[in-house]
């Protein structure tokens, strides 16, 4: 692996106490709640504890009250709390892109009233921008934010959000009269607003759910960026989201293929060790290879962040591979592990649920395809 992504010692030693304390400490006090959304006390203790990792509070430099780690030390924290959490790692994710927000673009009095619990995990964020009949053209929003003098009136509906029925902040994007697009920061706690949530395929302790705004009136002051600059600010925070979520699609496929190697030491089959045989030793190998190819397109998708260069093109090969390869990864674990891979008493078919789940946010497989062709081609799909 090139050496421009290895970690120092400082940097693995954070990195491997991340691993120890998430198995130890994190996965128990989920365990319970892996078939449903993780309950917002829960997730508030979790994101408390998480902040002195730098999970949550990382991304914000140290004059924000963050700890200002580079996307690389980041990523790898977030690929090794997927490792054995991934709910959590998506929750947290979610979470630090509305801190980061808030940091970059909030104005003084909103920064000092929401930052600090943000990054201290007192206060849960989201962001929400897809709306049901948009998907991921952005650009097609119904959302409405009309001007009613020292306030925005908003009106509209946000579907597939995630942390929407936990969240205590929302970095929420709509439609200004002018046609031209507002980021605003709601305080969830303050203003009233319909939340549901979505029972989905996998990833089931990661809240995912629909806002519903109905006349909600939201103070000006709590602009996010330039005025009519919300589409800006959004589009910057995707190519961040592609390479996180892509991180967790390496922790989760770094499981399985961890539970496919003892399983296959262990179970004895035809008087001799499972790994003994010469297919399930190529499964294991096409596992590892696509696992590394994966870290490798991760690795430099985050490098590119960290240099402030736009990396479009990067952050979607990173995460088409990533989260495909996971799904192929979690599938062979399964097909090691026999019927016991498919049981619920085992962690592979859980494993491949979450997979299949990474495919969709943040653009599908095929939306990312199309934003690389685009990138390469110079002529857009859409």
């Amino acid at each position: 692996m090139a050496s421009s992504f290895q970690l120092d010692a400082d940097e693995q030693l954070a990195v491997d106490e991340l691993a120890r304390f998430a198995q130890a400490e994190i996965a128990p006090s989920v365990a319970n709640h892996l078939g449903d959304i993780i309950p917002k006390d829960v997730a508030h203790g979790i994101l408390r504890n998480l902040a002195q990792f730098g999970v949550g509070s990382g991304w914000v430099r140290e004059e924000g009250g963050g700890l200002g780690l580079p996307f690389r030390l980041s990523g790898r924290l977030y690929e090794a709390l997927a490792r054995s959490c991934p709910d959590v790692a998506g929750m947290c994710f979610a979470h630090e892109g509305a801190a980061m927000k808030i940091f970059g673009g909030a104005r003084p009095a909103v920064r000092e009233k929401l930052l600090g619990g943000l990054i201290a995990g007192e206060l849960i964020g989201c962001s929400a921008v897809t709306e049901a009949s948009g998907g991921s053209n952005v650009r097609a929003m119904r959302t409405r934010a009309e001007d009613a003098g020292s306030h925005y009136r908003v009106a509209g509906e946000k579907m597939w959000i995630s942390n929407a029925t936990i969240a205590d902040v929302t970095l929420l994007t709509a439609k200004a009269s002018d046609g031209s697009y507002v980021m605003l920061a709601v305080d969830l706690r303050e203003t009233q607003v319909e939340r549901r949530e979505i029972k989905k395929l996998g990833l089931n302790g990661w809240s995912l759910g629909q806002l519903n705004f109905v006349d909600t009136l939201v103070p000006k002051e709590n602009v996010i960026g330039e005025i009519n600059g919300g589409l800006r600010e959004t589009m910057r925070g995707f190519e961040r989201a592609r390479c996180f979520v892509s991180t967790i699609a390496l922790g989760l496929a770094g499981a399985a293929l961890d539970h496919s190697i003892r399983y296959a030491k262990d179970r004895q089959q035809f008087g001799k060790s499972l790994g003994e045989l010469q297919l399930i030793q190529e499964l294991i190998a096409d596992m590892a290879t696509e696992l590394d190819a994966s870290r490798l397109l991760v690795y430099r998708a985050l490098d590119l962040l960290d240099q402030g260069v736009q990396c479009n093109k990067e952050a979607a090969m990173a995460k088409v591979f990533a989260t495909e390869a996971a799904v192929r990864i979690t599938s062979k674990a399964i097909q090691i592990h026999g019927a016991y891979g498919i049981s619920t008493e085992f962690p592979l078919e859980r494993l491949f649920r979450c997979a299949r789940m990474l495919t969709i946010p943040d653009g599908t497989t095929q939306i990312n395809q199309l934003v690389i062709g685009r990138e390469l081609l110079g002529l857009s799909a859409f």
